[in-house]
């Protein structure tokens, strides 16, 4: 009786693969499952949507998905994070003239693209309460993140002197507070043909508050 060769590959003796092992929890990548709950949020909306949703569609398990995340809550906190971050990354650009220029075209495209973006217009318009924390009783980290490149911005422009005097800190945080202004209420008080006028706005706002 001849024995089989120990070097043939799985399926040519008529015999079934053997099932691929599943990828180690540590192996899979977050942006697979913030991905997986953008298209969810985005479809059905935050409040119907559960960790196992979230789960079955990134084909993950939910022990998975609990390790990194308790709720949705926090993967939608995860995403915005995600989504605001590539937003203040492209914006903010070192070719601009000076300082104040550079902070402001950089605040005005930010609010330009928060008032459209898909995640957050799905949310005002589904579950807005999610927003009613971040708005009125703590900073997340987006907000976090913002005030401390606005910060920078601030002191980069006094250093070249397109900025007026002022405690950098202080500065940004009404900055941000008019911003958010713009961006979350922005639909509320123009039609969305309008919305470059709100941007002009803004940006005249900004350029007299921060001149010299």
């Amino acid at each position: 009786m001849s024995q089989r060769n120990s070097t043939t590959q799985p399926g040519t003796t008529g015999e079934p693969e053997p099932a691929p092992r599943p990828a180690p929890a540590n192996a899979i990548g977050e942006e697979r499952i913030l991905d997986a709950a953008y298209e969810l949020l985005l479809a059905i909306g935050m409040r119907r949507m559960t960790m196992a949703d979230i789960a079955r569609h990134a084909e993950v398990s939910r022990a998975t998905l609990y390790r990194r995340w308790p709720n949705v809550q926090a993967v939608v906190a995860a995403l915005m994070t995600r989504e605001w971050t590539i937003a203040l990354v492209s914006a903010f650009q070192p070719d601009a003239v000076d300082g104040r220029a550079r902070l402001v075209e950089g605040v005005v495209e930010v609010v330009a693209k928060t008032r459209v973006h898909p995640l957050m217009r799905k949310i005002i318009e589904l579950d807005p309460e999610f927003l009613t924390p971040y708005l009125l009783e703590r900073r997340g980290s987006s907000t976090v993140a913002h005030l401390a490149l606005v910060e920078e911005g601030i002191r980069q422009g006094q250093a070249d002197e397109s900025i007026r005097a002022g405690d950098p800190v202080w500065l940004a945080r009404q900055i941000i507070l008019v911003s958010l202004a713009s961006a979350v209420s922005g639909p509320v008080m123009a039609e969305k043909d309008e919305y470059t006028k709100l941007d002009e706005e803004l940006r005249i706002m900004l350029t007299r508050y921060l001149t010299p």
